[in-house]
């Protein structure tokens, strides 16, 4: 009777310090591509966000006291790869996912509705859906740092810049070679904007995706003999 009652209070007690110790653990999914044409990108971000991990564990012992634990999962730069990875991060660790960071911006928009209604901060830096900046439209969305539209202001601020003046992009030709997206393209009315307001003439050419081939596109480019060509 009392080897019994001793195993169950030892089972106990490692029940305890287990769930103490996933009490102060919190989940982050590193979701990222380190296969397809995208990789040098997706497989150098995640690698950092893990290595940053590390050291906040090792050096801080967390954050507040609270581990980051975290699990990769290979999207491939794919929509349909990113949403299953989404579903398959999102309840892990003792309260789930603290946040989904999807590394793509087609990635983000299909999951915009999903971390609406499970509550999880979709976190998209430099990328992601422009319009979700309005917090109170997009309560779960958080566009960090800069966005497609702020990105473009400031190359077309530059051009200036390195022209002299704003006023000198009058009668300069500029072309938008993009990547042939919804996202790629959100660009575009923007810089026609700019175009009317500055007086520069812009040509807007698609880049297929994956964006391996682009001859015919800078044979184009050549056609037009552009002052500048911006890379979207």
């Amino acid at each position: 009777m009392k080897t019994a009652l001793a195993v169950a209070l030892a089972a106990a007690a490692g029940f305890s310090t287990q769930a103490a110790a996933q009490a102060n653990e919190q989940f982050v999914p590193v979701n990222s591509y380190w296969v397809g044409p995208y990789a040098p990108g997706g497989s150098g971000i995640a690698a950092g966000m893990i290595d940053y991990f590390k050291l906040l564990n090792a050096r801080d012992r967390g954050i507040n006291g609270v581990r980051i634990t975290w699990e990769k999962c290979e999207t491939e730069y794919r929509n349909d790869r990113g949403v299953e990875c989404y579903e398959r991060s999102k309840n892990k660790g003792p309260t789930g996912a603290t946040l989904i960071h999807p590394l793509s911006t087609g990635i983000t928009y299909s999951l915009i509705e999903k971390g609406t209604t499970d509550k999880i901060p979709i976190v998209s830096i430099g990328y992601g859906r422009t319009d979700a900046s309005d917090g109170r439209v997009f309560p779960y969305v958080f566009p960090l740092m800069t966005n497609y539209w702020s990105q473009n202001t400031a190359k077309i601020k530059f051009i200036g810049m390195k022209e002299g003046g704003m006023d000198k992009l009058k009668g300069k030709k500029i072309v938008n070679l993009y990547h042939d997206s919804a996202y790629g393209k959100e660009t575009i009315p923007i810089l026609e904007t700019q175009a009317k307001m500055y007086g520069f003439t812009v040509t807007h050419i698609a880049v297929p995706h994956p964006g391996n081939e682009q001859q015919a596109q800078w044979l184009q480019i050549r056609q037009v003999k552009p002052d500048w060509v911006i890379l979207r």
